[in-house]
């Protein structure tokens, strides 16, 4: 028995009491302040508690930042090369490119892709020191999954010489066009590429993400 009922009844007049007479007003006085009472006692109705589920949503929220923040702060990408094939390999081909790449991802975007510049150092498929110079495009196809991406980089590739100078088209000055597809994983900031190189073969990278 609450305290708001136990001084109603002691406040209240007996049942076995008459009933109040029209001058009673002491009686009548106590009756309603034990009312009164009990009013005030009374529990407040129970309100939905929102408070967890805005918690699992800044929770949610908070780690799709955690996810994205390592690609939205990306710069700089530096990579090497791990394995190389050759789409029709011939005794003079060299599967170990030696690849060392520096690139830049700048803050503007084109074509919805975001623009990026750089330079590789490498040996060719024929053992010749050869460099590219280019720029690019880098997209996330995936709202869902921005550690995957697609890359497409258009330069110009120096040193194919000698008798080897024909082996890839436009070489005539020593200097030709090239245009070298790739897509990307990363996983935090350790990423890996499959760089296609003409309709020659396709190289396998493994490089890291600066901010």
């Amino acid at each position: 028995m609450t305290l708001a009922v136990a001084l109603a009844l002691t406040l209240a007049p007996s049942a076995r009491a008459d009933r109040p007479r029209h001058g009673d007003q002491p009686a009548l006085s106590r009756a309603l302040l034990a009312g009164a009472w009990c009013l005030l006692a009374m529990p407040a109705p129970a309100q939905a508690v929102d408070a967890p589920v805005a918690a699992t949503d800044g929770v949610a929220s908070a780690a799709t930042s955690e996810a994205l923040a390592p690609r939205q702060s990306d710069r700089f990408y530096f990579q090497t090369s791990l394995y190389t094939a050759h789409f029709h390999p011939d005794d003079e081909h060299n599967n170990s490119q030696k690849l060392v790449y520096a690139e830049w991802r700048l803050p503007q975007r084109w074509l919805e892709g975001q623009v990026l510049v750089g330079g590789s150092y490498f040996d060719n498929s024929f053992n010749q020191s050869s460099q590219f110079v280019f720029a690019g495009l880098l997209w996330r196809p995936a709202e869902s999954m921005q550690e995957l991406y697609l890359k497409l980089a258009a330069g110009v590739v120096h040193g194919y010489k000698g008798q080897y100078q024909d082996k890839i088209p436009f070489n005539g000055s020593g200097y030709a066009p090239a245009i070298v597809p790739a897509v990307g994983y990363c996983y935090q900031r350790v990423c890996s590429e499959l760089v296609l190189f003409g309709t020659a073969g396709a190289m396998l990278t493994l490089g890291v993400t600066l901010p």
